[in-house]
């Protein structure tokens, strides 16, 4: 059983996992070339860069 010394550490997984799937969905939507994927990857990474910036513990 593992627990969660660090309450940031939580957060920080957050923040990565939705950065990574941001940019998963920026490099699929670039090469389908639709832009309402590039849209949706790029308000993904703002929202990490945002919840990164004002979440700091």
């Amino acid at each position: 059983m593992t627990t969660d010394w660090f309450p940031d550490r939580g957060m920080r997984r957050n923040v990565l996992a939705l950065g990574t799937a941001g940019l998963t969905v920026i490099v699929v939507g670039a090469l389908l070339e639709t832009q309402w994927l590039l849209g949706i990857g790029v308000w993904a990474l703002i929202i990490a860069m945002m919840i990164e910036l004002i979440y700091r513990p």
